[in-house]
């Protein structure tokens, strides 16, 4: 009898940045689950797409329950050229998201360009670790 194989890639985000203009980010995110890309603009824009994809897959479960002013669904933008690239113009993160508690995510990040993993207890830590790599980028 085959021992069974548990895949853990639907844990991982990988957030492809086109373009950092006066630190809004536009580009395209991927994960295993989805059949194609999503793009977004600015930081908003990427979290609620990434949070929207969580909900969707239901993994990792959310600890609490998201609160809002107005309930609704938002569309995304699906993209349909270039595909198979899977890598930004700009810079390229793996996100590794562990849980989503105390109404907010831990998990690790790679700088898949400078080779470099980090762990993160926040979004905030996980925006100024994609920041910190971003500017140093630029110089």
């Amino acid at each position: 009898m085959a021992t069974p194989v548990y895949d853990n890639s639907y844990r991982t985000t990988l957030i492809c940045i086109d373009s950092y203009d006066e630190r809004v980010p536009r580009g395209r995110l991927y994960n295993t689950f989805m059949q194609q890309g999503i793009e977004f603009v600015g930081v908003i824009d990427l979290l609620r797409s990434m949070e929207d994809m969580y909900e969707q897959i239901s993994f990792p479960q959310a600890f609490l329950s998201k609160r809002t002013f107005a309930p609704g669904i938002t569309e995304r933008m699906v993209t349909t050229s270039g595909e198979n690239i899977k890598s930004g113009k700009m810079a390229t993160f793996s996100v590794r998201l562990l849980f989503r508690q105390n109404a907010s995510w831990q998990g690790s990040v790679t700088w898949c360009e400078g080779r470099v993993d980090e762990s993160f207890r926040s979004v905030l830590e996980l925006l100024f670790l994609m920041d910190s790599a971003l500017e140093a980028k630029k110089i």
